[in-house]
């Protein structure tokens, strides 16, 4: 639905308000710890989504399990139980 060009100032205003009057409290904070937990599982779901992504191409260029598995440290039976299902020969 669209809004009006004075909607919007309202809106914005608003959030402004908000922001300036935003006092922290010690409950708001995210110890430094569980900021670097955060950051190390985003790496590794995105280590994993590559991981993914080159084992299928791999596939798709004609690799076989076993060297596959070679190249990522483990058996070939093993990469192939682990992203078997996810690839489309």
């Amino acid at each position: 639905m669209p809004r009006s060009i004075e909607e919007i100032f309202a809106h914005a205003q608003e959030y402004a308000a908000r922001f300036e009057n935003y006092e922290p409290r010690v409950e708001d904070e995210i110890p430094i710890s569980v900021l670097r937990l955060r950051e190390a599982a985003q790496s590794r779901s995105s280590a994993e989504r590559q991981m993914l992504e080159a084992v299928i191409a791999a596939r798709q260029a004609g690799t076989s399990w076993s060297v596959i598995g070679s190249v990522i440290g483990t058996t070939g039976e093993a990469a192939r139980q682990r992203y078997g299902s996810k690839v489309v020969s």
